[in-house]
């Protein structure tokens, strides 16, 4: 019976989000960049995380993603554009670890390698990022909860 409950209180839920926007919403890189976080992450509950703005010109949003973001205890970001296409990221994203690689803006975010491992900084605020140090910034960078860069 519990089983039954849980089932059913489940596919409520998700019937009733709407991931999408109204389609007479406004599109503005402010309201439509912010989403929260699935109920399901009790760790991130209050934390937003933010898609790219909706745009049609890919080379402008490539360029909501160029230059330097700031983290926390030296930590940062560089972003540039590649001459042939893509983009570079030059980043130290722990106390220990740095590095370049190629990425790629996508519509969820901006892709790259590292370690072997496929990462995506998504634009958020400041909160989302879960450092108190950022908190309360607007035009940030996520990785995942504990890595965030924002900028200045």
């Amino acid at each position: 019976m519990k089983t039954l409950v849980l089932i059913l209180a489940a596919a409520t839920l998700a019937a009733c989000s709407d991931p999408q926007p109204a389609a007479n919403t406004p599109a503005s890189a402010e309201t439509s960049a912010v989403e929260t976080v699935p109920a399901g992450n009790d760790a991130d509950a209050n934390a937003t995380h933010a898609t790219t703005p909706a745009t049609t010109d890919a080379a402008s949003t490539e360029a909501d993603y160029l230059g330097r973001w700031t983290g926390v205890e030296g930590m940062y970001l560089v972003v540039a554009a590649k001459p042939d296409g893509g983009v570079t990221l030059e980043m130290q994203w722990d106390l220990d670890n740095k590095g370049t690689f190629d990425g790629t803006v996508t519509a969820e975010g901006l892709h790259f390698m590292r370690g072997g491992v496929a990462e995506n900084a998504v634009h958020t605020n400041g909160n989302a990022t879960g450092l108190k140090y950022l908190a309360g910034k607007k035009q940030c960078l996520t990785v995942k909860p504990g890595e965030g860069y924002c900028r200045d």
